[in-house]
C-alpha cells in the first residue's frame, strides 16, 4: 500500500511540474532552438554534443520558469477559465510559494547551463523571461498590444540556437528571429479567436480589435504574409552564412500558401472552427519550415 501511495504521489508531482512548466510548450520552444543550433554550427564552431545538452536543457528551464512565473502571477485569473482553472496553482494543488522556488530554481539553472554555451545566449534567455513575466504577462489584462510584446521572448528560442553556436547576433541570427516574430501574430491570434469567450472571463485582450470581426481576420492575413516573406529571405543572398536553395524556398513559398489558405478561410468564415484549423496550421508550418531549412543544408 506504501508503495503504491508513493508512485501515485510521485505521478501527481511529475503531472503538476508538466502542468506548471506548461511541458508541451515548452518542448516546442526547444525544438525551435535545436533547429536554430543545427542551422548555425560549421567548421568554425563545430558541433558539439554538450552544447546541444544544455541548451536543451537550459532552454526547458527558462521556459519553464516563465509559465510558473505567469501562473503564479495570473492564478486568480486562471481560476475563472475553463482551460487553466485545473492547473496546479488555481486548482490549490501547489501553492504560490512552492511555485515560486520552482520558477526560480528553473531561472537559476537555465540561465547557468546558458552561460556555459556562452554569455550571449544567457543574456537572451534572461531578456525572454524578464519580457514574459514582468512586460507581457501584465499587459494581457490591459491592452491587446500584449501580443506584439509577447511576440519578442516567444520569437527569441529559433535565433538563440544561432547563438549558442556560433556566439554571435547577426543577420542570420536576426533573420530566425523576424521569422518567428511574424509567426506569432496570427498564430496567436487565431488562439485567441476560438477562445475568446474563456480569455473574456478573466479580461484578457488578445485579439488586436478585441472582437472576432474581419479587421482582426484581415489582419491575421497581412500578418501570415508577412511571415512568408520573411521566410523566403534566406533564398535571396542578403542573410550572411543563413541560405536555402531555390528548390527549398519553392517548398517554403507552398508551406506559406498553405497556410494563407486557412487565413483567408478565417477571413471568409470567423468561426472557432476556423481559427482552431488555422492555428493548428501554424504549429505545423513552424515545424516544418525548420525541418525543410536543416534539410536544405544537411544535403548541400
Amino acid at each position: 500500500m506504501s508503495a503504491t501511495a508513493n508512485s501515485l504521489s510521485l505521478s501527481k508531482i511529475y503531472h503538476d511540474f508538466k502542468q506548471i512548466t506548461k511541458a508541451g510548450l515548452a518542448i516546442s520552444v526547444v525544438f525551435s532552438s535545436i533547429a536554430g543550433y543545427l542551422l548555425g554550427f560549421d567548421d568554425e564552431n563545430p558541433f558539439r554534443w554538450s552544447v546541444l545538452f544544455m541548451l536543451i536543457v537550459g532552454g526547458y528551464c527558462m521556459v519553464g520558469a516563465s509559465n510558473a512565473f505567469n501562473q503564479v502571477i495570473e492564478k486568480d485569473l486562471d481560476a475563472l477559465m475553463d482551460r487553466t482553472k485545473n492547473r496546479p496553482v488555481p486548482a490549490k494543488r501547489m501553492s504560490s510559494n512552492t511555485a515560486l522556488i520552482i520558477a526560480g530554481l528553473l531561472t537559476v539553472i537555465g540561465i547557468v547551463l546558458l552561460y556555459l554555451i556562452n554569455p550571449k545566449t544567457a543574456m537572451f534567455g534572461a531578456i525572454s523571461i524578464f519580457l514574459y513575466t514582468c512586460v507581457y504577462t501584465p499587459l494581457k489584462t490591459i491592452t491587446p498590444l500584449s501580443v506584439f510584446v509577447g511576440a519578442f521572448p516567444g520569437a527569441i528560442p529559433f535565433m538563440l540556437g544561432w547563438v549558442a553556436a556560433t556566439n554571435h547576433f547577426g543577420i542570420e541570427a536576426g533573420t530566425l528571429f523576424l521569422i518567428q516574430f511574424f509567426w506569432q501574430f496570427p498564430h496567436f491570434w487565431a488562439i485567441g479567436w476560438f477562445l475568446y469567450e474563456d480569455y473574456e472571463k478573466a479580461g484578457f485582450f488578445m485579439l488586436p480589435t478585441g472582437k472576432k470581426d474581419k479587421s482582426t481576420a484581415m489582419q491575421i492575413m497581412l500578418y501570415t504574409v508577412w511571415l512568408i516573406v520573411a521566410s523566403l529571405l534566406p533564398c535571396l543572398g542578403y542573410t550572411g552564412q543563413l541560405f536555402i536553395k531555390p528548390v527549398s524556398a519553392v517548398v517554403v513559398f507552398l508551406l506559406g500558401l498553405w497556410m494563407l489558405f486557412y487565413a483567408v478561410k478565417l477571413y471568409q468564415n470567423r468561426t472557432p472552427k476556423a481559427a482552431r484549423t488555422l492555428m493548428l496550421v501554424s504549429v505545423s508550418y513552424i515545424t516544418l519550415l525548420q525541418i525543410i531549412y536543416i534539410t536544405d543544408k544537411f544535403l548541400r
